[in-house]
Order: C-alpha cells, then sequence, then structure tokens
C-alpha cells in the first residue's frame, strides 16, 4: 500500500505552492492544464484523499482566528483571549473560541471542526490529555495542509510551529527563592502533575531554588494535584501535617484554596502561613487577603500569538523558520506574604 500523502508534501516534491495543489486537484481553471494533469496524476499515484483540515487553506481566508484552550476557569485565558481578539480585531480577523475541557478528544473534535472552512489558522494551548497521550498528529495535519498553528502555555517541543510562553521554571525559581531570601524554612508546593508542561517547569523552579539555597528537597513537602475538583482534601493534609510556613502554588485556583483552607483551620495569613500563587487574576487582587502572585501578562500573550499567526498567514512565501517567544514575569507582592 502507498503511503498516504499531504497537500504540502505534494506541493514540495513538485515545486509549486500548497494552493495552486488545491486548486489543481479542484479543476481551478487558474491554473494550467499542465501543471493540473501533473498535480493529479502525483496525488493518484501517491493515493492522495482530501480530508476536512484541507478545505480552508489560503486561497480560501476567512479572515477569523480559531482559539482552542482547556477551559476557561482561570481568568489567565480569559486575559490571553482578550489580548488575541483585540489584536485580531486591529487587523481585521475575527476570533472563534472553543474549550476542549481538558480533553484530548474534544480538543481534535474542536480542530476538525474549525479546519472545515471556518477557519485560516489557531491559536491554542494544550490540553492535559493531549500532554499526557503525547498524541498531535491532528495539530501537524493541520501544518501539514497549510493551516498555521501558534502555541502558547502549555505547549510541546514535538510539534515545529510558532510558540509563545513565558519562562515557567524562571518565574517559580524567583517565587520560591523570596520566600527563602525572607528567611522562611519550611516551603511546600502546591502542583499539577508532571505532564501538565507547565506544572513540571514551575515544580522543577521551586526544586532548583531549594537546591541552589542548601535546602532539602523534601518530597512531602510537594502536592501534585491531578483533579482540581479534589484539591482540598491534599491541600488540607500538606497543612496539617507538614504544616509548613510559606506555599507556593502553581495557580490561582491551588493559592485560594490553600488560604481558605488556612483561615479554616485556625491558621492567619500571612502572619503563620504566606502564599504565593501564579497568574494575576481578579480573584488574586480582590480576595481577603490580596494573593501575592507572578503575573502571566496574559493580555500581552495573546497579543503576540495574534500577530505572529495573522504575521504567517500574510506572507507571500511559505517560512519553515519558527520563532518562540518569551514573555516577562514579575513577582506581585500583596497581602499573603509577610516577612519573618
Amino acid at each position: 500500500m502507498r503511503r498516504k500523502v499531504t497537500l504540502k508534501q505534494i506541493a514540495k516534491e513538485l515545486d509549486v505552492s500548497i494552493s495552486t495543489v488545491s486548486k489543481s486537484l479542484r479543476n481551478s481553471p487558474e491554473i494550467s492544464e499542465d501543471t493540473r494533469q501533473k498535480v493529479q496524476a502525483f496525488a493518484k499515484l501517491y493515493n492522495y484523499r482530501p480530508n476536512n483540515i484541507a478545505l480552508s487553506l489560503k486561497n480560501r481566508k476567512t479572515k477569523t482566528i480559531g482559539i482552542i484552550i482547556p477551559e476557561i476557569v482561570h481568568h489567565f485565558f480569559a486575559t490571553v483571549i482578550s489580548g488575541i481578539e483585540q489584536v485580531a480585531n486591529e487587523n481585521g480577523y475575527n476570533v472563534i473560541v472553543c474549550l476542549s475541557d481538558e480533553s484530548f478528544d474534544k480538543e481534535v473534535i474542536n480542530m476538525d471542526m474549525l479546519a472545515s472552512g471556518s477557519t485560516d489558522g489557531f491559536i491554542m494551548s494544550l490540553s492535559k490529555e493531549t500532554q499526557q497521550k503525547k498524541d498531535f498528529h491532528h495539530i501537524e495535519e493541520a501544518i501539514n495542509q497549510g493551516m498555521p498553528v501558534v502555541m502558547f502555555d502549555r505547549v510541546t517541543n514535538e510539534v515545529l510551529c510558532d510558540k509563545v510562553i513565558i519562562d515557567d521554571q524562571l518565574a517559580a525559581y524567583r517565587a520560591v527563592e523570596f520566600f527563602i531570601e525572607k528567611g522562611f524554612k519550611k516551603i511546600a508546593l502546591v502542583t499539577t502533575v508532571d505532564y501538565v508542561s507547565v506544572g513540571k517547569l514551575r515544580t522543577d523552579g521551586y526544586i532548583n531554588a531549594l537546591i541552589d539555597h542548601d535546602m532539602q528537597v523534601n518530597e512531602d513537602m510537594i502536592v501534585k494535584i491531578e483533579d482540581i475538583e479534589n484539591c482540598a482534601s491534599k491541600i488540607e493534609k500538606l497543612l496539617e501535617d507538614k504544616k509548613p510556613d510559606a506555599i507556593f502554588a502553581v495557580n490561582e485556583l491551588f493559592a485560594v484554596t490553600t488560604i481558605k483552607l488556612a483561615n479554616k483551620m485556625g491558621m492567619k495569613v500571612p502572619d503563620d502561613i504566606s502564599v504565593i500563587g501564579f497568574t494575576d487574576g481578579i480573584i488574586s487582587q480582590f480576595s481577603t487577603p490580596s494573593i501575592s502572585t507572578i503575573s502571566q501578562n496574559g493580555i500581552k500573550m495573546g497579543g503576540r500569538a495574534a500577530k505572529m499567526l495573522i504575521d504567517r498567514l500574510e506572507m507571500e512565501e511559505e517560512n519553515e523558520q519558527y520563532t518562540t517567544e518569551l514573555i516577562e514575569t514579575e513577582l506581585v507582592l500583596r497581602e499573603s506574604t509577610s516577612t519573618l
């Protein structure tokens, strides 16, 4: 059985553009008879079959960007969408937002639906399940069919595309280093399971900060949470058994849950325990006490992702040189941290 080829592979083999291949297969009068016959013969020889993704190519621009995010609970994703929409609208593009709900299947379905003529390209953050499975065929297929993808926040090195990220490891390092420099000795971590890329990087930052300052890494002081709905019991056990004097939480939800449970157990924040979270959202700003946090600059991240995608969509010639852009972070100190 002959291997199945993509539009991109046919275009490269015959030294023509992807849109020329697409038009040739649809018998467009814009393409010469000789080129059409060449493309169709090659496609037949290698058993090419069109799919939904092939229907939305550069020659059929919709001026619409598809956004796929894991969930909408975190304020961070809302700010990224806002940043994307602002830049997209300035450049005459609209956006469609889909949620994967941390599901691989739903991510694939969303991508296939948006690719069937609805959008020109994608901006996405990977679902937990996609990262766990390490299956990125749907993303690679979109790229191979001429639909550019920009990943942000949760990304993978296994897919060649443009990316916008923060230095998660360095941001976590600096948060933990702040605790160390202020004299805290029992610093705990509330994080995600390791297959979530940003959680793993932030965990590495926590561990590296302790090691670099000659402090012991105690696995019992690290709580890894897979199911957000059931995170409270694990955090409560950490507070009861280990009695940390400081906690670094890798997202806003973990941070606010930690403070709520500490208050419930009669601990005063920040007098008895200090907390630093991640993502400078509305909860961090307006909770009582307000939460010290790492600001991810979601609006800027979204704006850069949109600019990168639009630039690629409007390129005259294809460019397979991809870039990864780092957005700076900052530690925002509020009421949930004290100095000993």
